[in-house]
């Protein structure tokens, strides 16, 4: 096939056809080979649902345009990606709590389904409360509800509470 021609099926013909040539101009503007893979890598999975708009013949053109515009936005942060060390910057936990992983997650089982996703949003994965509506497809007032009941359900489930010895 010629240089520049896009193949007659679809997107994984272009991806199979045109991706190396994608890559040796992600590999010029990175100077790494991982780097350049995933700069290509992301370029398409930003591109793709463009296909049927953009149609095959300015394809390439445009998922080059995505590439660059996205190698200068990751040029542009400060961190620029991971930084190897020599030493692992935290340790892992001597011994793993599976009492107790097992009956956050019994407790978690116990909460209605909307309560459930905003703590799992929230404090699981760290959201804020507008990404979590935003996520979830509520307002922000009802995430704070639903937040506010599912951690008063929690506090008081039998689950989670624990038994005092005379130990501690």
């Amino acid at each position: 096939m010629p240089q520049g021609a896009v193949p007659d099926d679809g997107f994984d013909g272009f991806v199979a056809a045109r991706g190396g040539a994608l890559w040796r101009s992600a590999w010029l503007l990175t100077g790494d080979h991982q780097l350049a893979e995933d700069l290509v890598q992301t370029a398409l999975a930003k591109s793709w649902r463009a296909w049927s708009r953009v149609g095959a013949d300015g394809f390439e053109a445009y998922v080059r345009r995505v590439m660059y515009t996205t190698y200068v936005s990751w040029w542009r942060r400060k961190w620029r990606g991971e930084r190897p060390t020599e030493h692992l910057p935290e340790r892992p936990a001597a011994v793993e709590d599976r009492d107790g992983r097992n009956d956050l997650v019994a407790a978690l089982g116990a909460l209605p389904r909307g309560q459930r996703a905003v703590v799992v949003l929230r404090y699981f994965e760290d959201l804020t409360e507008q990404q979590t509506a935003t996520a979830l497809g509520i307002g922000v007032g009802t995430v704070k509800s639903q937040c506010s009941r599912a951690l008063a359900t929690l506090r008081s489930s039998p689950h989670l509470r624990r038994e005092e010895t005379d130990d501690e």
